[in-house]
């Protein structure tokens, strides 16, 4: 056997071709790497004087050379030649720094598994971690995954840093489960989390909106010896509560933070300023952002951006506005999402001079405008009854200015010209977000739709509302409610169910104003049993009735079944969350006084005044509606 085996190393080494490939690439390594003679050196080092360091140039040079191997022969028997010409040990440091050289990241992978084969060595966390950041760099993350396994089933070590780190990057690639698994075999096996490791699966979970799973990790978190939660663990949770409208949760932990000695920072105050003025509790609100001062915690834009959203949707835009220029006075400068929410608030708020004031000034504040600044603006002008031709003049003002408008901008567009009855010109606008590939959009045929049924065109509301559901392949439900109202107005009931028949099987949930619009048409067709029908299978199916639906209901029992169940459903309204307001106190009153019922009738117009309601055109044809019933009554009466 042995000579055989003699034989046929020595045919394969003599044959020309091999033999001379096999001296030439030796002969070329050896030359890469040879050191420069003393002369050689001079010169070089005279011409590159002032880039060339001082010491430890003849590494620097083997460096660069050995990254060409690599470059030009990628990992193989050419560039392991190249390690034993340059005498380098393959450690950890090796590794490392290879892995971190702009070469192919095929070079790097089989650099790695051939490094991880050779004798009296093994890959440590550090080079396995430098391997899993290259992978992520360049997106292969089937291998990275492999890579991790791995490292996790393997002998060696693994920091909490490295698990934080290799949890951050499972979730940038959206492997939650997959984090999590890595987490708790380390967890069990190797590692002893801290609080940067639950932090960073925290982070996580809150990107992909498993709010209720970091509720969990804390609760295991607390369970650790000597791990304890940071500031950013209570923000983060915080946060969460917020997102699951736990209100209570959150404040409890905002507590339990200061009692720990912790700070709470400027984003926990502004997510629970948030919170408070989202419920409704505007005075807690103040609260806090006076505590906030007290405690000497710097409102930021983010902060403020909060405080004047949360006055202005309280209906308190002068307050809102007043906080806006003390901002200004005491420093803080404003962003574009805050600028935003002002020109928005001005607007809405009848100063429509002074909204587009601030945009001009803008520029002052080094604050540039952007697509959501023009779309509100334009949103703002329709809204103040501005000439359509002032909006269509800032849309323009948009485009030459280099921004590209969005399909929001057609759709303000599309909307205000429906308001101001400038059907065709809205036409016209889909036409053009059609032509320039926009996808279609649901909130602009909704206008439409609702415009043309308005119009009475109904023939052409239901040509376009079959055009959103070819384009979509389905529709939103506020599209199918604007249908079933327009065909319950024209007395097309039969249309109205099917197509509320329609929306449901096609998965497409009810909403509110779905429910409302066929009460609404059922009512209008003396249908009041079926539309009482309708409200309690809405609250059966999980969708709570609003003051509108019960209104509804209300004007069909007061015009078909007289003041008795009308009467008796305003009493249950009152002792309800419900509490009635203008529309409630009129249809009653009209129920009363077509009834001749005028002393009940005077009475609840007392009632009405006295609740804040101010007497309206309709409250006043109610009463002429009475006298005139009065006079008619005593005419006969004298005949």
């Amino acid at each position: 056997m042995m000579p055989g085996k003699i034989g046929l190393r020595r045919a394969i080494s003599t044959m020309p071709y091999l033999s001379q490939r096999i001296k030439q690439t030796e002969s070329d390594i050896v030359k890469m790497f040879r050191l420069s003679s003393p002369r050689e050196e001079t010169e070089d080092f005279s011409r590159n004087r002032t880039s060339l360091p001082r010491r430890n140039s003849s590494a620097r040079v083997l460096d660069e050379r050995f990254i060409r191997i690599l470059k030009i022969f990628k990992w193989g028997p050419d560039a392991e030649k190249a390690l034993e010409v340059l005498k380098m040990r393959v450690d950890h440091r090796l590794v490392r720094e290879v892995l971190s050289i702009d070469v192919e990241i095929n070079v790097k992978i089989n650099f790695f598994k051939w490094a991880g084969k050779r004798r009296n060595f093994e890959h440590d966390s550090t080079t396995y971690m430098a391997l899993i950041r290259c992978l992520d760099d360049v997106g292969m993350v089937g291998e990275m995954w492999k890579t991790i396994q791995e490292m996790v089933r393997g002998m060696c070590l693994i920091g909490p840093a490295d698990l934080s780190e290799i949890v951050r990057i499972l979730g940038k690639a959206k492997m939650v489960n997959k984090a999590l698994s890595v987490f708790y075999q380390i967890k069990t096996r190797k590692c002893k989390p801290n609080v940067s490791t639950y932090n960073s699966i925290i982070l996580m979970l809150m990107q992909q909106g498993q709010y209720e799973k970091v509720h969990e990790l804390y609760n295991e978190m607390c369970n650790e010896q000597n791990c304890f939660p940071d500031t950013f663990t209570y923000s983060a949770l915080i946060s969460s509560f917020g997102k699951l409208g736990r209100d209570d949760s959150a404040f409890r932990l905002f507590c339990e933070m200061k009692d720990n000695g912790l700070h709470p920072t400027p984003k926990i105050y502004t997510t629970l300023l948030a919170m408070h003025f989202k419920s409704g509790r505007v005075e807690e609100a103040l609260a806090l952002v006076k505590e906030m001062k007290e405690s000497g915690c710097v409102l930021t834009v983010y902060t403020y951006t909060e405080l004047i959203k949360g006055l202005w949707k309280a209906g308190k835009p002068e307050e809102g506005y007043n906080v806006f220029l003390n901002m200004l006075k005491e420093g803080c400068k404003p962003d574009v999402v805050l600028i935003n929410n002002v020109i928005n608030l001005l607007g809405r708020s009848g100063r429509l001079a002074d909204a587009l004031k601030l945009f001009e000034d803008m520029k002052s504040f080094n604050c540039e405008p952007n697509v959501v600044t023009y779309n509100t603006v334009i949103k703002v002008l329709f809204e103040s009854k501005a000439p359509a031709s002032e909006a269509i003049l800032w849309f323009e003002r948009m485009k030459t200015n280099g921004f590209v408008p969005s399909s929001f901008t057609y759709s303000i567009l599309i909307d205000g010209f429906c308001k101001t009855n400038r059907i065709e010109k809205a036409l016209l606008l889909l036409e053009e977000m059609d032509e320039k590939g926009f996808p279609p959009c649901p909130a602009a045929y909704c206008s439409l739709i609702n415009a043309l049924g308005k119009s009475k065109r109904y023939e052409a509301a239901n040509e376009l509302f079959q055009e959103l559901k070819e384009n979509c392949g389905s529709s939103s439900a506020r599209v199918y409610a604007v249908m079933i109202k327009h065909f319950g107005k024209c007395g097309r009931m039969g249309e109205a169910v099917d197509m509320f028949n329609e929306m449901k099987n096609l998965g497409c949930c009810p909403d509110i104003y779905a429910y409302n619009a066929l009460m609404s048409g059922m009512v209008r067709a003396g249908l009041i049993d079926d539309a009482h029908s309708l409200l309690r299978t809405m609250e059966e199916n999980g969708c709570s009735p609003d003051l509108n639906s019960h209104n509804i209901i209300l004007n069909g029992l007061a015009r078909s079944g007289g003041p008795e169940q009308a009467v008796q459903m305003f009493m249950k309204m009152k002792h309800s969350n419900l509490k009635p307001d203008a529309v409630t106190y009129n249809t009653v009153l009209s129920c009363y006084s077509r009834s001749g019922m005028f002393e009940e009738a005077a009475k609840l117009m007392k009632e009405m005044r006295s609740n804040g309601f101010e007497y309206d055109m309709i409250t006043y044809s109610s009463i002429l509606e009475a006298v005139g019933k009065i006079d008619v009554d005593q005419t006969h009466a004298i005949r």
